[in-house]
């Protein structure tokens, strides 16, 4: 493949090895983080029995994994992602081992807990975003159509939050919190071996540097690490779509984290169900996102996007908030999960999609770091603002607030123009080594539009 070095021969033949690796570290991972998405706002709120201490330490570790990807992304083109997810993969692995080693040890205090889980977050980002950058390319190598590939990588995310709250739910109840602490360590570390080791020789290596035309003259060599992060924020500033995406996602991450890290275990001391009740929501909606993600892997390119892509949210997303403020049952809030859970198997494949088909590959580190941190940058809040929002007003307000806040969210913003791009790439990826020359500003009198880089395509494999 054209700008991966010393991987020519591998390329040209048909091999899935190195997407069941990617999808396979990427499952060990997102499935350890989820049960530590249980077990250590379980873990606060009984030992603190503050709602408000569990948003701090939502935002502890949210806040460093937003400002740390959103700076990683030149360093993931530069380095490579194979270097850089089984490296952090193993700091994240022994910080959250130190949790209960600490614990035991009667060493734990809160602010020290605080500094933990902040260097976890912190290793997270860069982490995540290197095998989210590999994907791609291990589409490529298996000569597997792009959207399938997301969808296979949306049926991982899927399983993992089905197997991982699950899993977190029956851990917590039987052995208590920090068991499921030491199984996200485990699953760390199990992610860095499959990426350091498994992989091919060839894979995730950095894409030599193909100079823009503006800096041929006057850059000859690679350049610094703050013109690459220019060159990704110019080119995410030149693509609409990609931007309007952005600003919905950020908002419903927001909501999403507060709803998760403090909402959903209040929810669940509140009403007497306990942290299995947190694991049986999860896992039923889990289990209905990977039913919803096989079909977007299946049929998802012969669909249009944009209703799907909107029916998803509209299932996904109030329904949630709206029956946890109800006195229903526990089944009836379990099939309320359940049903968003499939509406939302159909978001990220599509998403995914999208941005892989829009960002050329030598840039898709720095912009999908940027994206990516500009997304979450609400999630820190989140928890923040919902443990002092339900220490001030209650529960039930907050949720009947944040469910209208999500659907007024996602509906508005489906109104925009730049939703009607979503298909127009559909099918065609973006060569290893294109040039890429964002969109320039046009002014009046300024002569033909010159193309987008956006529009610098290739044949779908």
């Amino acid at each position: 493949m054209p700008g991966v070095k010393g991987s020519d021969d591998v390329s040209r033949r048909r091999t899935l090895l190195p997407l069941v690796g990617v999808l396979t570290a990427m499952a060990v991972s997102l499935t350890g983080t989820r049960v530590s998405a249980i077990a250590l706002p379980w873990f606060v709120l009984v030992t603190t029995g503050s709602a408000t201490r569990t948003g701090v330490v939502a935002f502890c570790e949210m806040a460093p994994y937003v400002v740390v990807k959103a700076f990683t992304g030149p360093l993931v083109d530069r380095a490579g992602p194979r270097t850089i997810s089984w490296t952090t993969d193993l700091v994240s692995s022994a910080a959250a081992f130190a949790v209960p080693v600490l614990h035991a040890a009667d060493l734990l205090s809160f602010p020290l807990l605080l500094v933990l889980v902040a260097l976890i977050g912190a290793a997270r980002g860069p982490g995540d975003l290197a095998k989210d950058v590999m994907v791609p390319e291990a589409a490529d190598r298996g000569r597997v159509p792009l959207e399938r590939a997301t969808g296979f990588a949306g049926v991982t995310e899927r399983l993992a939050s089905t197997t991982g709250p699950a899993a977190g739910g029956a851990l917590i109840a039987l052995l208590g919190p920090l068991t499921g602490l030491s199984v996200n360590a485990a699953c760390f570390a199990l992610g860095s071996v499959i990426i350091g080791l498994v992989l091919p020789r060839g894979m995730g290596r950095p894409v030599p540097h193909a100079p823009l035309p503006q800096d041929a003259a006057d850059t000859p060599t690679e350049p610094g690490y703050w013109r690459r992060f220019g060159q990704g924020f110019t080119f995410l500033r030149s693509e609409p779509l990609l931007l309007t995406i952005v600003v919905m996602v950020m908002v419903t991450n927001f909501l999403d984290a507060a709803f998760s890290a403090v909402l959903l275990p209040v929810w669940a001391k509140e009403s007497g169900n306990g942290p299995s009740a947190i694991g049986l929501c999860a896992g039923a909606g889990g289990l209905a996102a990977i039913g919803g993600s096989l079909i977007a892997a299946g049929v998802a390119h012969r669909m249009r996007r944009r209703p799907v892509f909107f029916a998803g949210f509209l299932l996904a997303g109030a329904p949630r908030w709206l029956i946890l403020a109800s006195p229903a049952p526990l089944w009836t809030v379990v099939v309320v999960f359940a049903i968003g859970g499939f509406g939302a198997g159909f978001l990220n494949p599509i998403l995914a999609a999208v941005s892989y088909e829009r960002v050329p590959r030598r840039l898709l580190g720095r912009v999908k770091a940027l994206s990516g941190a500009l997304s979450w940058s609400g999630m820190p809040l989140g928890g923040l603002i919902g443990g002092a929002a339900v220490a001030s007003i209650g529960l039930a307000p907050v949720l009947l607030v944040g469910g209208a806040a999500y659907f007024l969210t996602t509906n508005l913003t489906g109104l925009r123009p730049e939703w009607r791009e979503m298909d127009r790439l559909r099918g065609k990826g973006r060569a290893a080594d294109d040039p890429v020359v964002p969109t320039p500003r046009r002014t009046p009198g300024s002569g033909p539009e010159p193309e987008s880089g956006a529009r610098l395509t290739r044949n779908a494999t």
